[in-house]
C-alpha cells in the first residue's frame, strides 16, 4: 500500500512551472527599470531637485513621478493604464479600450485574410513545381522590404480608389502575418512521410484525398505555430497602418497623440495595452490549437 502511494504522481507547485522564473524576471526588469529612469530623468529632473536642496529623496521623488519624464516609471504606466481603462467609458476617445478595440478590428480582418491567403498560397506550392520555384522566392523578398515603407504607399493608393480607415490597416495587417502561415503550411503540408503518400497512392487517393486526409492534419501543428506569430504580427501591422493616416482612434492614433505633445506617460501605456492585446491573441491561438490536437486525439 505504502509503495502504491509512493508511486502515485506528486501534485505540481508553482516553482514546478515556469512561475518562479517569470516572476524573478519581471522583478529584476523593474528594479533595472527604476534605476534606469533615474539617469535618464536627469536632464528634465536635476534643477527641480536642486531647487530643493538635493539628497536621495528628492532625487527619487522627482524621477520617479515627473509629469513628462523621459522614461516613466512602472507604478506611472500602471496608473496611466488604471484611469484610462477602468476610470474612463470604454466608448469614449480618452479610453484605451475604445483604442485597443479599433485596433483589434483592423488586426482581426487582416489576421483572417492573411491566413486564408497564405494556405491558399501554400497549397498551390505544395502542389506545383513551378509555383514552388517561382513564388516563394518573390514570397520570401516580399519581406525584405520594411513595412514602413510600404504603409503610406498602400493607404495612398487604396485611398485614391475610396478605400479608408479599416481596409488599409487590415491589408497591411495581411501582408505581414500571410508570410509566417505560408512557410508554416509548406512545411507541414509536406510534413509527411514518403512511407505514408506511397500507402495513398497504393490506395488509388485523389489530390485532394491526400490533400485532406493526410497532407492538412499533418500541417495543423505548424498551422497553429504560425498563426501564434502571424496574430502578433498583425496587431504590428494595424497600428503602423494608423500612423501614416493621422488617425484619431486606435493604439497608433494614441502614440502619436502622446508624441505630439510630449506625454511619455500615454505612449508607454499604449504600448503596453498594445502589448497585452497581442499577448492574449497569442493565448487564444493556444487555446484553439489544444482544442483542436484534442479532438484530431493527439496526446497531451
Amino acid at each position: 500500500m505504502a509503495e502504491a502511494v509512493a508511486a502515485l504522481p506528486k501534485p505540481s507547485t508553482a516553482a514546478d512551472g515556469h512561475f518562479v522564473p517569470v516572476l524573478t524576471i519581471c522583478i529584476v526588469i523593474l528594479i533595472a527599470w527604476y534605476i534606469a529612469a533615474i539617469p535618464m530623468n536627469w536632464v528634465v529632473t536635476s534643477p527641480k531637485i536642486e531647487a530643493a536642496g538635493g539628497g536621495w529623496r528628492n532625487v527619487l521623488a522627482f524621477s520617479w513621478n515627473e509629469t513628462r519624464p523621459v522614461i516613466p516609471a512602472p507604478h506611472q504606466i500602471v496608473i496611466e493604464l488604471w484611469n484610462s481603462v477602468f476610470m474612463v467609458k470604454p466608448w469614449m476617445p480618452k479610453s484605451l479600450v475604445y483604442h485597443g478595440w479599433v485596433t483589434l478590428s483592423s488586426t482581426l480582418v487582416g489576421f483572417v485574410l492573411g491566413s486564408l491567403l497564405g494556405i491558399g498560397l501554400a497549397i498551390a506550392i505544395v502542389h506545383s513545381t513551378i509555383l514552388s520555384k517561382s513564388l516563394m522566392p518573390w514570397i520570401i523578398a516580399s519581406q525584405a522590404i520594411p513595412i514602413l515603407a510600404i504603409a503610406p504607399m498602400v493607404i495612398v493608393v487604396l485611398g485614391s480608389l475610396g478605400f479608408t480607415g479599416l481596409v488599409p490597416k487590415s491589408m497591411i495587417s495581411m501582408y505581414l502575418c500571410f508570410f509566417p502561415v505560408t512557410i508554416g503550411m509548406v512545411k507541414g503540408l509536406t510534413s509527411p512521410d514518403p512511407m505514408q503518400l506511397d500507402l495513398m497512392r497504393t490506395y488509388n487517393s485523389s489530390t485532394n484525398q491526400v490533400l485532406w486526409k493526410l497532407r492538412f492534419p499533418s500541417s495543423v501543428p505548424f498551422l497553429f505555430t504560425s498563426l501564434k506569430v502571424a496574430v502578433a504580427i498583425a496587431l504590428t501591422g494595424a497600428i503602423v497602418g494608423e500612423l501614416p493616416t493621422g488617425a484619431v482612434a486606435g493604439i497608433g492614433a494614441r502614440l502619436l497623440q502622446g508624441s505630439y505633445y510630449g506625454q511619455t506617460v500615454q505612449i508607454w501605456a499604449a504600448l503596453f495595452m498594445g502589448s497585452f492585446i497581442a499577448a492574449g491573441l497569442v493565448w487564444l491561438t493556444g487555446i484553439a490549437e489544444r482544442i483542436t490536437l484534442k479532438r484530431m486525439g493527439a496526446r497531451p
